[in-house]
């Protein structure tokens, strides 16, 4: 068995887990805190790390056709006809650093422009390297575009979690 990514419909990625687990499939759904100011009060809100995704393990052969039509499932992720597996070792290592993860105050951003090559300083994706691509407004968040290996993925991190590269 092996770990897969699914595109989940527009704020069903907690639907789509909970239909999943339901069918015996071992699910990992990434929680976020972030404060928000909401009505004027800053609140702690759980929000998915990955929003419109989620990770399943399952045997393709098996598996397949279930999860892709699973409640809140938009579709299984896939380079051309092959379905996109995920390295355990990514997995293990969000699931640790989630674990260990405390509730923090966000900081103001940062002047990052578009296209700047910047550092991930902390979170699952401590050390590497990414292109900042645009501020979420609202959110306190950043679009980077994720440079690992052979993989360009677009993430959305917390804001403060980003440096300017200083090349060495």
């Amino acid at each position: 068995m092996r770990w897969y990514v699914l595109s989940t419909k527009s704020n069903c990625e907690k639907q789509a887990e909970q239909n999943i687990r339901c069918m015996g499939v071992e699910c990992f759904l990434p929680l976020l805190h972030e404060q928000r100011t909401i009505r004027h009060k800053v609140r702690t809100v759980i929000t998915p790390l990955f929003p419109g995704y989620l990770f399943v393990r399952i045997n393709l052969s098996e598996h397949y056709r279930a999860v892709s039509y699973a409640r809140g499932v938009r579709k299984i992720v896939e380079f051309g006809a092959t379905p996109v597996e995920v390295d355990i070792a990514m997995i293990d290592a969000i699931k640790s650093r989630m674990a260990s993860r405390q509730v923090c105050v966000l900081e103001t951003s940062k002047q990052l422009s578009s296209g700047q090559h910047v550092q991930i300083k902390d979170g699952p994706f401590v050390g590497l390297d990414a292109v900042f691509m645009r501020e979420m407004s609202g959110h306190q968040r950043a679009m980077v575009l994720l440079r690992t290996l052979a993989l360009q993925a677009r993430v959305v991190l917390e804001i403060n979690q980003l440096i300017p590269y200083a090349a060495a």
